[in-house]
C-alpha cells in the first residue's frame, strides 16, 4: 500500500473510532453491514490497537475477515490478531474479552465461500482485487460485561491514550 493510501486508511479509521465512542456505538450499522471495534496489543509494540471491522456472527463468537480493501498485503490490524491470541471488542455498547481464532485452510474455505460470501457477496471483489487467500478468525466470547468494566478487565495495563491509533 503507498503511503498515501496508508495515510488515507489509518485517517478513515480513526474517524471510525472517533464515531464509535461518541455515538456509543449507534452508528456501527449500514445497511446489512455491521461493524465492531477490536482491540488487541500491536505485534511489535505490545501497545493497544483498536480498529472497525466488518463482522458476522458464527458459531457462538464473530467472524471477521482480513481484505483489507483489496490490499495486497494482509492489514496490520489482522496481523496483531495473529499474534494476540486475545483482546476485547465492542458491538454497539455491549463489551466482551474474546479469544482469536485464525481459521486453518480447510476451515477457512468452507466459512468464506458458504457463511461469508453468502451473507457479504460484495466481499469477493477485494478478494479478487488483492489476489490472496483472504484470512478469517473468530472471535470467541470469554466473558460479557459493562463496557467500561470490560476495558478495565481486558486491558489493566494499557494506556488508554493508545487506543486511538492504530500500530505500524
Amino acid at each position: 500500500m503507498t503511503t498515501v493510501k496508508h495515510r488515507l486508511t489509518r485517517a478513515g479509521n480513526q474517524i471510525g473510532l472517533f464515531l464509535h465512542r461518541i455515538a456509543k456505538g449507534r452508528l456501527d450499522a449500514h445497511g446489512d453491514a455491521t461493524v465492531l471495534m477490536i482491540t488487541c496489543p500491536g505485534r511489535r509494540t505490545g501497545l493497544p490497537r483498536s480498529t472497525m471491522v466488518r463482522y458476522l456472527e458464527y458459531d457462538g463468537g464473530y467472524l471477521v475477515w482480513g481484505t483489507g480493501s483489496g490490499s495486497a498485503t494482509e492489514p496490520d490490524w489482522f496481523r496483531n490478531l495473529r499474534r494476540a491470541g486475545e483482546g476485547w471488542i465492542e458491538i454497539g455498547t455491549r463489551a466482551h474479552r474474546v479469544r482469536i481464532e485464525i481459521l486453518d485452510a480447510r476451515e477457512r474455505d468452507h466459512v468464506w465461500h458458504d457463511i461469508v460470501l453468502g451473507a457479504a457477496p460484495g466481499v469477493e471483489k477485494y478478494a479478487v482485487k488483492a489476489g490472496r487467500t483472504i484470512p478469517i478468525a473468530v472471535l470467541r466470547p470469554i466473558d460479557t460485561t459493562e463496557p467500561d468494566e470490560a476495558r478495565k478487565k481486558a486491558r489493566p495495563s494499557w494506556p488508554h491514550q493508545a487506543l486511538d491509533t492504530q500500530g505500524p
